[in-house]
């Protein structure tokens, strides 16, 4: 598909490039001879105006691509709400905003799938959003990011502006948040299979009943994804970014099982909370304009966890 918008020789602010999302990103930049602006968290402070609005007046950014987020899986979202929604939604509004008032070229603010209702149609497509109510275990970071996802299109239809939104499915892969409360499921039964299997435990213990469907997308796949999409689409529409495939939780637990080695039994634990029954995403409007995954499940779990042991991940120790 022909380019609309041509990334060559732009000036492209990452924020939240040392997160999982982010760092791919850099990566994938990197890969074509770019070199992206970048601040770290010590450096500016994104839930503040005063310093975003100074850091763009000093550095005038002519792309600005927002995945910096504070995320996590079911256990965080329920003990810090405050954060998932408050931090989250300043650091949408604080973005967008400087970005118009610097004439930003283009901007890309990364959304979540767990912005859709609880009991979606699947596979879901965009025009579910809104039509139900949200899964309550992630209610906060949910309401935050359709929030983002909104202001990004109110800002295109005031103004004009191009800026555009996707929103990814669960994503997983190098540099991954392995905290043994705050991570995400791929990310969390890495650890705990791996620490089985170093202690030579007969089990592990997994939350829920294990029958969950969930659609996983290697995060260097979703990179290519998103410089694709800022290249070739200009939309008042958000797009789903997924596999277009989902298994059980179960079976995601024997796969990465099957990748570490560990020859012990899986338990589940049916007195802790599954989540949405599923979600898999409707992936097809990214696939018209000419973009889809390409890493198989497996073989991504196979980098995550070399990533893993090399200490790649966050809160690794």
């Amino acid at each position: 598909m022909s380019k609309l918008f041509d990334l060559q020789g732009k000036s492209v602010y990452v924020a939240g490039h040392r997160g999982m999302v982010g760092s791919a990103i850099m990566r994938a930049l990197g890969a074509r001879g770019m070199k992206p602006l970048v601040a770290t968290r010590a450096e500016l402070d994104l839930e503040r105006q005063e310093p975003v609005e100074k850091w763009f007046a000093a550095n005038r950014p002519q792309v600005v691509i927002i995945a910096a987020a504070q995320v996590g899986g079911i256990h965080a979202n329920k003990t810090f709400p405050r954060d998932f929604l408050y931090r989250n939604m300043m650091i949408a509004g604080n973005l967008i905003e400087t970005a118009h008032k610097n004439g930003v070229e283009k901007l890309l603010y990364l959304g979540s799938s767990c912005i859709y209702p609880r009991n979606a149609p699947q596979p879901i497509t965009e025009e579910a959003l809104l039509t139900g109510t949200l899964e309550p275990t992630n209610e906060w970071y949910a309401i935050a990011k359709i929030a983002g996802m909104k202001l990004v299109q109110a800002y295109r239809r005031q103004f004009g502006t191009d800026y555009i939104s996707l929103m990814p499915t669960n994503l997983y892969g190098i540099g991954d948040n392995y905290h043994p409360e705050h991570s995400h499921v791929i990310a969390a039964l890495i650890r705990r299979i791996h620490e089985a299997k170093l202690n030579n435990a007969p089990d592990v213990v997994i939350w829920g009943t294990g029958t969950p469907r969930r659609e996983f997308l290697f995060v260097d796949d979703f990179a290519e994804g998103a410089i694709h999409a800022i290249e070739t689409y200009s939309g008042d529409n958000f797009m789903n970014v997924g596999s277009g495939t989902d298994l059980t939780i179960a079976e995601l637990a024997r796969t990465i099982a099957d990748v570490i080695g560990f020859k012990g039994a899986l338990v589940f634990d049916t007195s802790k909370p599954d989540g949405m029954p599923r979600k898999l995403l409707d992936v097809s409007k990214m696939k018209a304009i000419g973009w889809q995954a390409t890493t198989p499940l497996r073989a991504g779990l196979e980098v995550a966890y070399r990533d893993f042991l090399a200490g790649g991940g966050r809160n690794n120790a």
